[in-house]
């Protein structure tokens, strides 16, 4: 397949040959040549790399489904019980709004996902289940990568650990782990779980920490500890972690140099917080930073809308990058700083300047999109997208196109 007429990271318009699943050449576009019946026609528009949704709850999901009233009470623990009061009276079942969400996710553009499942008392292995239906169903349209998610703690109630057992029995991707110290109040029994499982299984370990400031310290050190006792470089990853930069300049040095030398990425919803780590400063460092949009419209929050190049303007904005070249870069973690968290053999980001993922060798995971530039697709957003995964295309014009709609 050639896809003439398009631009690389918003550069000159040029011919894009791919074999297989692999980009096997780029040149300068060619106006007189003749088209094949399997060319793509760029007409023009910027290419860039797939996205990479790297945290998302698809198991909560409401997309597709007329607005409700929130009802969430504060914290953790109200948010989770709301969901759990009302997750089964949705109007239609869980495992088509999973699938929904998910064929929306890939008409605009995500073919990479990393995707959180709930397992608890309360819904067993069900939302896990109907996950692992979605990646199924749409597995010739996206890689889906699944984390078991003990959203109610592993401590509180008996028999979690049983149930999160199972479900890496059955197959999960990763093993999640959540607060710690404020919802389980027992860092040392969670994290021995956490990473014992993780261990077991070999799977890789994905912590929501929505800890406070030094708290959030306190849990990443011991998870940290952790890491490097087990040797578990590469294969942990901090989800939200958004007081970590509100403690104090030297101990947020620390961490992100702890960070790079065990290879602990970290993973964003853009949240509209000063608190955080600086991004330019993790990336300058070599730490692996990735964005998900987190839920979807669902019983914790209406936000979310299965586009992650909105989310990359809110994690643009909520930065206060307006130079070019930042704006960009949001963009390149959105796309390809996702990528390398879900496979370590993808390397991190270079550097704010960095535009990985468009080189002949490279996966051809793509997306054509509309705009002038980089900064103005991300400011615009527009909808005439062509999606390419594995060197097929399977979406445009907003519709993936192997598949019926799914809901």
């Amino acid at each position: 397949m050639l896809i003439s007429n398009a631009r690389p990271w918003g550069g000159a318009p040029s011919d894009i040959l791919i074999e297989g699943a692999k980009i096997t050449s780029i040149a300068a576009h060619d106006p007189q040549r003749i088209p094949e019946p399997t060319d793509v026609d760029g007409r023009g528009r910027i290419l860039i790399p797939s996205f990479s949704d790297v945290h998302v709850h698809l198991d909560s999901t409401r997309i597709g489904l007329p607005f409700r009233e929130h009802t969430g009470r504060p914290g953790v623990w109200g948010m989770m019980s709301n969901d759990r009061e009302n997750w089964r009276d949705a109007e239609i079942p869980l495992p088509e709004r999973v699938a929904g969400t998910l064929e929306r996710m890939i008409a605009r553009g995500t073919t990479r996902v990393r995707s959180f499942a709930q397992v608890d008392v309360d819904s067993k292995l069900e939302k896990y289940e109907a996950v692992v239906a979605a990646k199924e169903k749409f597995s010739n349209e996206a890689e889906v990568q699944i984390i078991i998610f003990p959203q109610a703690g592993i401590l509180r109630e008996p028999c979690t650990e049983k149930y999160l057992e199972d479900a890496l029995k059955a197959g999960a991707d990763a093993m999640g782990g959540i607060d710690p110290c404020a919802l389980d109040r027992d860092p040392v029994r969670h994290l021995d779980t956490v990473f014992g499982l993780a261990e077991k299984y070999q799977v890789d370990i994905d912590v929501h920490l929505h800890e406070p400031g030094a708290l959030a310290v306190f849990s990443t050190e011991l998870i940290a500890e952790r890491t490097r006792a087990l040797g578990m470089q590469g294969r942990v990853n901090l989800s939200h972690a958004y007081e970590l930069g509100g403690v104090s300049e030297a101990t947020s040095r620390r961490l992100i140099e702890t960070f790079a030398e065990l290879d602990i990425s970290l993973t964003s919803v853009a949240p509209s917080t000063s608190s955080h780590l600086p991004l330019v400063d993790l990336v300058a460092a070599g730490v692996r930073f990735g964005l998900g949009e987190d839920g979807q419209r669902d019983y914790w929050s209406p936000y979310g809308n299965c586009d992650l190049l909105e989310r990359t303007w809110q994690l643009a904005f909520v930065n206060g990058f307006r130079k070019d070249e930042l704006i960009e870069h949001a963009l390149a973690v959105a796309t390809m700083g996702g990528a390398s968290i879900m496979d370590r053999e993808v390397p991190r980001l270079a550097s704010v300047a960095d535009r990985p993922g468009l080189a002949a060798g490279d996966r051809a995971e793509l997306v054509l999109v509309d705009g002038e530039t980089i900064s103005s697709t991300v400011m615009d957003r527009g909808t005439d997208r062509t999606v390419i995964h594995d060197g097929r295309v399977v979406a445009d014009g907003l519709k993936v196109l192997s598949v019926e709609t799914a809901y």
